[in-house]
């Protein structure tokens, strides 16, 4: 009888799972991971014949799973009850997993880079989440910090603005801007050594700059608001408020025309919960939403002009738009994980915005996605601000500055970007590169895509062949020695394990 009971449950089980997974709506995209699922593959008799078909679809169906959000949230919330408590400040710890994807001259007082003393969050009380992400708090006071791991270095980026500077001369202004993360400014002072000071950074890239290319410190600009929500508690990213005070910073340095914040209307995104969620894969992030709060300029005339590009799954550019007219600001719903990208809705685009100021200055900013708050505060400084991110862009830097008669250019990114190599090596490289030739055609990318799935098919028939042969081979041998050499093949059976942002909604 309990017998029956059990495989009528069973059975019951698996039909309910089989209607869900195959009738029930599938997710596009993943608030918590903040990517686009994997979608339903384009069909074709070659794609079926190779195999890379029903490999795409094996790869939909796993990835889009309905009700995927909902168990990752209850897995979570498990194992955030499950934390170790370890010490009287309740300091807890998680388990940490690999995350992908997941980077001179001091001639005015003002210039002078000085130690911040964290006077916000001392009560040493915090945790330590996923991927080394550590959060402070609880609640409406939650903040999740990603941690630095840098010492000195900055030097490529140093160069790089240097070589621009002497690329142009005396023709355009070149400024460097970079931003510390929150860690900086919000880390308990009993955490300050799972974090490196970033300062040394900064102070290392001032020393190396040229006398010509002028060093905008928002270092101590920021630590001065550090009582003001000039970062995002839940995101990686600083606040759009942040982004006001470093524009206004910059605005002093290039001696242009600035506004209050009178000057501009505040919105904003209620419940919002940023990239860190996904990072550190903390329920308590999820449920410590806040205010994403923008400001619009008022009283100024502008339009924007957008190039958009067409991105790959290696983020490579396949096609570019024609220019067309746009919203500098886009519109997003209450709860959206997407209001970072309410400027210029994300980075994958060549933004050209037009001013009625009239002063003959032109703005170029090449950022990461840190740089994307800056521009919508400059448009009472200058007639155009044009916008490039150093991973799209695909005509020539040179004679794209030249062609546009830039006068004034701005590096903004983060520290980490300014650490590493790949912002100073992409800037380099946009300077140089031949016109379009960084474009990847859709054509190319589907015969590599069906070359590696041959590829991957002739290597497992390989495989396979040698796996008979050895099997063949066994069967001569002795009985111990056979048992050997199964335990052997066991021990060899490996198995293997954000797509970005989402832009508008």
């Amino acid at each position: 009888m309990y017998n029956k009971f059990y495989i009528a449950t069973m059975c019951t089980v698996f039909v309910m799972a089989a209607v869900v997974l195959t009738t029930f709506p599938r997710p596009a995209y993943s608030e918590v991971e903040k990517r686009e699922l994997t979608k339903f593959p384009e069909w074709s008799w070659d794609r079926l014949v190779d195999g890379s078909f029903t490999k795409d679809v094996s790869s939909w169906f796993s990835d889009s799973e309905p009700y995927r959000e909902q168990f990752i949230t209850f897995s979570m919330k498990i194992k955030d009850g499950e934390r170790l408590v370890l010490s009287k400040d309740n300091v807890t710890f998680h388990a940490a997993e690999d995350v992908e994807g997941m980077e001179e001259g001091m001639e005015e007082q003002e210039d002078e880079l000085g130690d911040f003393s964290n006077h916000v969050n001392n009560d040493g009380k915090a945790k330590l989440a996923n991927a080394g992400i550590i959060i402070v708090g609880s609640g409406s006071n939650l903040r999740a910090l990603m941690a630095y791991g840098g010492v000195n270095g900055g030097e490529g980026f140093a160069k790089m603005a240097n070589d621009f500077k002497k690329t142009f001369g005396d023709r355009v202004n070149v400024y460097a801007m970079v931003i510390p993360n929150a860690a900086e400014y919000y880390l308990p002072e009993k955490w300050k050594g799972r974090s490196k000071s970033q300062l040394s950074l900064l102070k290392n890239i001032q020393g190396l700059l040229s006398p010509d290319v002028k060093f905008v410190n928002v270092y101590n600009t920021l630590g001065n608001h550090a009582d003001e929500p000039i970062y995002l508690r839940t995101d990686h990213h600083w606040a759009p408020l942040g982004g006001y005070y470093a524009a206004a910073e910059f605005a002093k340095k290039a001696k242009v025309d600035f506004k209050d914040l009178d000057a501009y209307e505040r919105k904003v995104v209620h419940g919002y919960v940023g990239s860190m969620y996904g990072y550190s894969k903390d329920i308590s992030v999820k449920e410590s939403p806040e205010d994403f709060v923008y400001y619009e300029p008022k009283d100024i005339e502008y339009s924007t002009t957008y190039i958009n590009y067409s991105i790959n799954k290696e983020y490579k550019i396949t096609k570019v738009s024609k220019p067309a007219q746009g919203p500098y600001f886009f519109k997003y719903k209450d709860g959206s994980g997407g209001a970072y990208c309410t400027f210029m809705g994300g980075d994958s685009r060549i933004t050209h915005v037009t001013t009625s100021v009239k002063n003959g200055r032109k703005l170029l900013i090449i950022k990461d996605s840190f740089g994307n708050t800056i521009p919508g505060y400059l448009f009472f400084s200058f007639e155009d601000v044009f916008v490039v991110d150093n991973r799209y862009f695909d005509p020539n830097l040179k004679d794209y500055i030249i062609k546009n008669g830039i006068t004034d250019l701005l590096f903004a990114c983060s520290t980490f970007n300014a650490y590493g190599g790949s912002f100073s090596n992409n800037c380099l490289r946009l300077l140089n590169q031949v016109a379009g030739s960084c474009i990847v055609p859709e054509t190319e990318q589907k015969d590599d895509s069906a070359k590696e799935t041959k590829d991957a098919s002739a290597k497992e028939k390989k495989d396979a062949s040698a796996k008979e042969k050895k099997k063949g081979s066994t069967k001569e041998m002795k009985n111990d020695s056979t048992k050997e050499a199964k335990k052997a093949s066991a021990k060899d059976v490996k198995e293997e394990p954000q797509k970005g942002t989402k832009e508008e909604e």
